[in-house]
């Protein structure tokens, strides 16, 4: 049974031509026609068919056979010249078989005999409106294809390959990035635009990826021009497959991505393919200030301006192979490493370069700046490596000029070593290896007074390591602040079964963590009146960040009658109006002085005026690392009040 409502909906939109030289069976025929179609061209004979077919976009022929002039089978011959798919439906009161064997070698697509059967107009029609369907539906894909082609083929660089990797098409983009014409691309292996320098395991990759997993592969590759220049594309490509699965062929959609690549990128390719690379890093100097003072805008202006002066002067002098401009002020100018007589040569060559940049002046707006570079040379293996970290210990240690072959192995080593002490860190915290010795501080006459709570690490075969081989490399990590709360742990613990003070170290970053500061709250109620034998001594150092949450912190835990102590004063980042800002109630004398004050009256002269600082503020003072008694004495006589170090005791378990 026919859905009449939607065979109607769908045969609304096609424009028939109906032709019929009767004009009786014209009229009953169109009443019938009519119910369906709603664009009728009508015609009397075979020759007005045809001629309104030509004038007419028509999209299906209803057409008698016997027809003066020129008949239906006739029209249809005619018609097929010049479209071979367009649906025709034979009308006839004959059923000769002459017709059928004709109508067939024309491809019309059905016979109906005079008068119309319904049900037989109907099967034909919903027949021949899913052939118009998907004819419409082709012909609107293909109009799509054409305009996406011609899209890509602006943007795209487009070529296909047969199984074998032989190129069979090429559009005109391809052909233009690569320098290659059709003719000498088509036919040729796709090798020919490869880079002898890419790795070949992008291409086993690829390959892999293509003909046995049959799917599609993306990703960076470097080609090489007719002219042996390097350009990068982004790549896809896609095996064709049959229905059966099997490939057909490959096609490759490319982005030339080259001007927009990466210049570190470039620069570390070049670096990678080459056999003993010769690598020069130029920075400008206070590259960084630069931007902070003046902007970005025009510190870029002042790197494109150098730019282009170290690309016009370095390369004929000295016979660099590239050149690159990286970020923040860097720039690279590499070349295959010289023979050994050669590079003092091109070291030497690179120093009179220099000197000639910094005499030089970039004017901008009227203004002059003047240009300052600093220059870092390595030949031998990790060049890059050696080249990055040779730039920031030239800016360290405020050099201008450096040639290291050899501190990135330097840097590994420190690497591995802080990793191998981040992994006893993790094991001791896990162990409860992380534990407290205590060293006394004692008064003016030798009686102690109180511990000094000093964190340990008891490795795994019982040593025990000192703070300073592991502390800092802890801050890098996460374990830290771990450290601090086991040796708040047990220097509390040890409140209880001590009748004197503990100190206690805080740096900037407990006192800056929320944990470890509701830690501390939560110690100090809990200890009631014994808080009042806790002392903090605050390490105050480049790494604080927020002054207010520490002086808050300050002003809370002095609440609880804890005494605040700085630690290490006279030295470092220590001076007076932040000492007030702490509100402390005892300083500690820099260790650095008081181990110099036997033959130092520079040392001497500072503890002078520390103590006389104290005793105007009503503080205590206290002097760490006295090794012997001629220092114990003269500090004695200098008016220190409390005492701390070797001479009196070493650290200890209170064990």
């Amino acid at each position: 049974m026919y859905n009449l409502k939607k065979v109607i909906k769908n045969t609304a939109s096609i424009k028939l031509l109906y032709v019929e030289d009767n004009e009786e069976a014209r009229v009953a025929t169109l009443a019938v026609l009519a119910e369906f179609f709603t664009d009728i061209v009508v015609a009397v004979d075979g020759e007005d068919g045809f001629e309104k077919f030509n004038k007419n976009k028509i999209d299906l022929i209803i057409t008698d056979i016997n027809m003066p002039n020129l008949n239906g089978l006739d029209m249809t011959e005619l018609i097929r010249k010049t479209d071979k798919d367009i649906p025709i439906l034979l009308l006839s009161a004959y059923s000769e078989i002459e017709y059928f064997r004709r109508s067939i070698h024309l491809g019309v697509d059905g016979y109906l005999l005079k008068p119309i059967d319904l049900t037989q107009f109907l099967e034909l029609l919903t027949k021949v409106v899913e052939k118009i369907r998907l004819k419409k539906e082709l012909k609107e894909n293909l109009n799509f294809l054409e305009q996406y082609k011609a899209i890509a083929n602006q943007k795209t660089l487009i070529s296909k390959t047969d199984l074998e990797g032989i190129i069979t098409y090429a559009n005109d983009l391809f052909c233009s990035v690569s320098q290659y014409s059709r003719t000498e691309l088509i036919g040729q292996n796709q090798n020919i635009i490869r880079h002898p320098d890419s790795p070949a395991s992008i291409f086993e990759e690829m390959w892999h990826t293509i003909k046995v997993d049959k799917k599609t592969w993306e990703g960076v590759v470097r080609n090489r021009t007719k002219d042996g220049s390097s350009y990068y594309v982004d790549t896809i490509i896609q095996p064709i497959l049959d229905l059966d699965g099997n490939i057909l062929e490959y096609i490759a959609m490319r982005h030339d991505i080259t001007m927009v690549m990466n210049s570190k990128r470039q620069f570390l390719d070049y670096i990678k393919t080459a056999k003993q690379a010769f690598v020069v890093q130029i920075k400008i100097e206070s590259f960084d200030n630069l931007q902070r003072y003046y902007g970005y805008e025009f510190s870029s202006i002042i790197e494109s301006k150098l730019s282009a002066i170290l690309e016009d002067n370095m390369y004929e002098k000295l016979h660099f192979e590239s050149f690159f401009t990286l970020d923040n002020g860097n720039f690279s100018f590499v070349k295959e490493c010289p023979g050994s007589d050669e590079i003092q040569n091109t070291i030497d060559g690179l120093k009179e370069f220099q000197k000639f940049i910094n005499t030089l002046h970039i004017e901008i707006n009227a203004i002059h700046y003047d240009v300052a570079i600093l220059i870092c040379v390595s030949y031998a293996n990790n060049v890059y490596e050696n080249v990055k970290y040779g730039m920031k210990q030239l800016v360290r240690n405020k050099q201008n000029f450096l040639v290291t072959n050899d501190i990135a192995q330097e840097v590994h080593r420190v690497a591995d070593h802080n990793l191998k002490i981040l992994t006893k860190v993790k094991e001791a915290i896990e162990n409860s290896k992380i534990i407290s010795f205590f060293q006394e501080i004692v008064d003016r006459d030798g009686v102690l007074c109180k511990y000094e709570s000093l964190v340990r690490l008891v490795e795994n075969d019982g040593s025990v390591m000192a703070p300073y081989f592991f502390l800092d490399i802890a801050k890098q990590g996460k374990y830290y602040t771990q450290i601090t709360s086991n040796v708040l742990e047990n220097s509390f613990n040890a409140l209880n079964s001590l009748t004197c003070d503990v100190s206690i170290n805080l740096s900037a970053i407990d006192m800056e963590d929320k944990h470890i500061r509701e830690k501390i709250y939560k110690l100090l109620e809990d200890s009631g009146e014994k808080a009042q034998r806790i002392t903090f001594e605050l390490l105050e150092d480049e790494d604080m960040k927020d002054f207010e949450v520490i002086k808050t912190f300050i002003i809370k835990v002095k609440s609880y009658g804890v005494k605040i102590a700085i630690d290490d004063f006279g030295a470092g980042y220590s001076n007076y109006e932040r000492l007030l800002d702490f509100q402390p109630d005892i300083i500690k004398i820099d260790g650095s002085l008081v181990k110099n004050i036997e033959s130092s009256n520079f040392s001497v002269s500072i503890v002078k005026s520390i103590i006389l600082f104290a005793r105007e503020q009503k503080l205590t003072v206290i002097a760490e690392y006295v090794e012997n008694e001629k220092i114990f004495h003269i500090l004695k006589e200098l008016g220190v009040d409390y005492f701390q170090g070797y001479y009196f005791g070493k650290p200890t378990s209170l064990e």
